[in-house]
């Protein structure tokens, strides 16, 4: 009996160079950049910097007494990030203030300077943040009346790191 001619191809089907040479050359792309990328990730992970998260550290918590019946004041922390990668500080609350926002001073370097408020604070890996009146700082509206030399717990939250609590002095502008 004789076979169809398309069952005869099949069984007679042979690759032929031009066949593998263009194989081989589609296979070469997705081949290098799998190579070169776990080259990069070898690299960076011999360095140290793979699996090293951010680590906050927080303190010298010092918040402003509100003048005369005022209840707006500014708060202030140094927070450092000793871990091996950059994270933001996107929020700071507290159980002694009603509202709480993250506000940045910026000069114009004209003699006019604006403050507004930003939605985060980046603290770069090995860095440190020393907030300050001329630079970045927590404007909050205290709920209660406070006297110098009060403590007042803040909470501050980050995008990669648990929060951590801050107590902080009430003290006396210009001290």
């Amino acid at each position: 009996m004789m076979q169809s001619p398309s069952a005869q191809s099949k069984d007679q089907w042979r690759p032929t160079a031009r066949r593998v040479r263009e194989a081989v050359r589609a296979a070469v792309v997705p081949v290098a950049a799998c190579a070169v990328a776990l080259a990069g990730l070898t690299i960076w992970t011999s360095t140290g910097a793979a699996g090293s998260p951010p680590q906050i550290a927080a303190g010298n918590g010092r918040v402003f007494l509100p003048y005369g019946k005022n209840r707006d004041t500014a708060a202030f922390f140094d927070i450092t990030n000793i871990g091996g990668a950059d994270d933001q500080l996107t929020g700071v609350t507290s159980p002694a203030v009603e509202d709480a926002r993250l506000s940045r001073h910026r000069s114009s370097g004209l003699g006019a300077d604006t403050m507004g408020m930003t939605a985060s604070v980046r603290i770069s890996a090995g860095g440190t943040l020393t907030m300050s009146p001329f630079d970045v700082s927590v404007m909050a509206r205290t709920r209660t009346g406070w006297q110098a030399g009060d403590i007042v717990p803040f909470v501050l939250h980050f995008r990669h790191s648990p929060p951590v609590t801050v107590m902080t002095v009430v003290v006396r502008p210009g001290s």
